[in-house]
């Protein structure tokens, strides 16, 4: 090996905390992916340290052009922001692994010159009849070690030879198997069969490539699923064999479905971290609620309990020894609850603002809506922000407001409940509302007629005073004939919103309808 080649691999002397999330390029991000930055980073935050983002796209059969994006843009909507990563650049470059591939042949060749990793000449197939041999006898699984300690020409005289070898490392009998976990204390682990480092395509396999790169990048705490503490000693070995220093390790508990499964994209659509924000939840709102999933809540100082927190308090007060070790349940009520608490903690205009890309998507409103639409809009939002708890709920309540009179629909569920006395309620409307001006009277607004407090009173007066039907079934053909559903924002305010005209308009339409 040349100096260059040796001093690669001399132990790496961080002056300071240093995290990383490596997700894998192969689909839709999945909610793990966030699950693991945030506590990375909250610790990284806390300790004044850096957070990186790099990408394991060394999976070539599985990988997605477009997945790489949708890592940064999901982590960025959530407001996980690294500190080097392969769009940012940084001192440990190149950040994917499929452009590191170089640096990991050094790493490699030490292995096998000090006997500690070997070629493995084993076609598919021969693997294959090795497994099956082994579970039929109930033998232990793993590798046979048949190319063990073989030269190529020895070994090609044996059945089973492949010309493009794989690189095995070679497990010890003496292999430490206990580690020390910073959230689970003294951990054992299963030992470990004799994994491929290097495939024969020459890419490396998950255990190399995330050794080495934490290495190069000096990374001193590893954050990952519980499912990893199997393949931990296996690291640990390859440190050791390379003469490195292993970092912190951090085994988070997983997320289970409501059967208590592992969550997967391919059985829970809730697994895909876009999904999140296709469906209208607040990113800070499913941040408390990943933290909540595998961290309590925060205690008060007469003891009690608050669920809902900041980021930045759970990155202040953070300790590894008060994550829960067992797998949480992944509860959508849950965190409906808590994205509608957020939802109504917004400012309206605020609220109004993220409302629009729902809207815009579906066709409530343009992508450059005008002044008068954004000034409707705010008004509207104050109405509804009570009765959601996802923003792609509000497009239903807020689409009337920004419907032409004579083309808004009239859902079936709404027309349906109509009763006999709905035609007689309208005429009563129409009549009791004729009267109210419905201009915008002085520039202070100090004459206004047109208010939803005139609005109602003049209903009451007229539908249940004058013809005698309970509050409670005297306005559901107006509802209906506002905002053409049967359920909608309060009725008298949207009718002062949508103005006198409109409201007419829209009673007299479904009158003739009936």
């Amino acid at each position: 090996m040349s100096d260059k080649t040796a001093a690669t691999i001399e132990p790496a002397t961080p002056d300071e905390v240093r995290l990383r999330v490596a997700p894998s390029p192969t689909g839709d991000p999945h909610v793990g992916t966030a699950y693991m930055a945030m506590f990375d980073l909250a610790f990284a935050r806390q300790q004044g340290g850096k957070f990186v983002l790099r990408i394991e796209d060394t999976d070539r059969a599985r990988f997605q052009a477009d997945s790489e994006q949708q890592i940064f843009d999901t982590l960025e909507w959530l407001g996980l922001t690294w500190d080097e990563g392969p769009d940012k650049g940084g001192p440990y470059a190149p950040y994917r692994q499929s452009e590191r591939l170089d640096t990991y042949k050094p790493y490699v060749q030490k292995l096998l010159d000090e006997g500690k990793a070997y070629y493995c000449y084993c076609t598919s197939e021969r693997l294959a009849e090795m497994r099956e041999f082994q579970q039929k006898q109930k033998l232990p699984t793993g590798y046979d070690r048949m190319c063990y300690g073989k030269t190529r020409e020895e070994r090609s005289k044996e059945p089973g030879f492949s010309d493009n070898p794989v690189v095995r490392m070679f497990v010890p009998d003496d292999a430490p198997l206990t580690f020390t976990d910073l959230i689970r204390g003294e951990v054992k682990a299963p030992r470990p069969d004799d994994q491929v480092i290097l495939k024969a395509d020459g890419f490396p396999t998950y255990h190399l490539a995330v050794v080495v790169d934490d290495h190069e990048m000096a990374i001193t705490h590893v954050v990952r699923g519980e499912e990893w503490i199997s393949s931990t000693p296996k690291h640990i070995l390859l440190y050791q064999g390379l003469g490195l220093e292993p970092p912190k390790f951090a085994h988070m508990p997983l997320l289970r479905d409501e059967k208590k499964a592992k969550i997967s994209k391919r059985k829970s659509p809730w697994a895909r971290l876009t999904w999140f924000k296709e469906q209208g939840y607040l990113p800070e709102a499913l941040l408390n609620f990943l933290a909540l999933l595998g961290y309590p809540p925060v205690i008060e100082t007469d003891g009690s309990e608050r669920e809902v927190f900041t980021f930045e308090e759970f990155s202040k007060n953070f300790e590894w020894s008060k994550v829960n070790t067992v797998g949480p349940i992944f509860n959508l009520d849950k965190l409906n609850w808590l994205n509608g608490h957020y939802i109504r903690e917004l400012p309206t205009r605020e609220f109004a603002t993220r409302l629009l890309p729902f809207l815009v998507k579906d066709g409530v409103l343009s992508e450059q809506p005008s002044l008068p639409e954004l000034g409707r809009l705010n008004l509207v939002a104050e109405q509804i922000q009570t009765r959601i708890n996802l923003l792609s709920e509000a497009t239903a309540l807020v689409a009337p407001f920004f419907c032409k009179d004579d083309e808004l629909p009239i859902a079936d569920d709404a027309r349906s409940q109509l009763k006999e006395t709905a035609p007689q309620v309208i005429d009563a409307a129409i009549e009791a509302l004729e009267p109210i001006s419905g201009s915008l009277g002085k520039p202070d607004g100090s004459d206004v007629e047109w208010t939803h407090e005139r609005i109602e009173a003049a209903l009451r007066e007229a539908i249940v005073e004058g013809l005698g039907i309970k509050p409670k079934f005297a306005f559901g053909p107006l509802r209906t004939a506002v905002s053409g559903q049967r359920i909608s924002p309060p009725l008298f305010e949207s009718m002062e919103i949508l103005g006198k005209h409109s409201t007419m308009e829209r009673l007299k339409a479904l009158r003739a309808t009936l």
